[in-house]
């Protein structure tokens, strides 16, 4: 009798298999009847090419002037400002440099495993 339990499992995977394959066709046909009675222009609408303005070639770009400094600021830009470690040397620490980052928590040392 395993044969026969055999054989009814395939009929039914491939019943389900035939069902499923059936389905995709069917949506797949659906899509594409609705692509086929859709306004074709819509699909295939584009975007105008940018137009440049008449002697722009000829012209040279124009340069930005600086903005001015806000009240309170260096008038740097933070790009030019380099980078500050987030905790400084011991040297700057006593010029009164205050470290971004709390101190690291000591480490926790567990008692050794003894060996069985």
């Amino acid at each position: 009798m395993p044969a026969d339990d055999r054989q009814r499992e395939y009929r039914r995977d491939m019943l389900l298999a035939s069902t499923l394959i059936a389905v995709g066709l069917a949506i797949s046909a659906i899509s594409l009847s609705e692509i086929m009675a859709g306004d074709p222009q819509h699909i295939a609408q584009a975007t105008p090419p940018t137009q440049s303005t008449p002697g722009a070639e000829t012209k040279p770009p124009a340069e930005k002037p600086p903005a001015p400094a806000e009240p309170g600021t260096t008038g740097q830009r933070p790009s030019d400002i380099p980078p500050q470690p987030a905790r400084p040397d011991p040297d700057a620490q006593k010029a009164g440099a205050k470290p971004a980052l709390p101190p690291a928590p000591a480490e926790k040392v567990a008692p050794p495993i003894p060996e069985k």
